[in-house]
């Protein structure tokens, strides 16, 4: 099969623009820092506007984009003093999104770098992402 000099991977295999949409990210987890708030996006659609806790003072969130590696139903940090954090989905070193107990604190920073959210909104969060697999969802933390 020859193909023109502009044909590009998706012309060469058949397919169009919606398959290229079809190859990004199913779920998209976009967290704002400045207003404590995370919009959960599934299929370029919001689904979900929620409120979260990052960092406080003396600790940080970690800015970028990232793609889930790890979950847990239920995980305790080793690093601070095995407190619980259910529903946990990793997305960057020992960084991760989490339910909290402190619901009367979301909506202001209050964690120690990891994203706390609502029990009820970790869950469903947590079920969404198990539901269309990690490798298919991104996360971005920004200012």
């Amino acid at each position: 099969m020859t193909l023109p000099p502009t044909a590009d991977i998706a012309e060469a295999l058949g397919t169009g623009p919606t398959t290229r949409q079809a190859l990004g990210p199913k779920v998209q987890i976009r967290v704002d820092i400045s207003s404590q708030t995370m919009t959960v996006l599934v299929h370029g659609k919001v689904a979900h506007v929620w409120k979260v806790s990052t960092a406080g003072r003396g600790y940080v969130t970690p800015t970028g984009f990232w793609t889930p590696y790890r979950m847990h139903v239920m995980w305790h940090s080793r690093k601070y003093d095995n407190a619980p954090m259910p529903h946990s989905i990793f997305f960057h070193g020992g960084y991760a999104i989490h339910a909290t107990p402190h619901v009367k604190r979301l909506g202001k920073p209050a964690s120690h770098g990891c994203v706390r959210l609502h029990p009820d909104n970790a869950k469903a969060l947590f079920a969404l992402v198990r539901q269309y697999g990690p490798s298919t969802v991104r996360v971005s933390v920004e200012q």
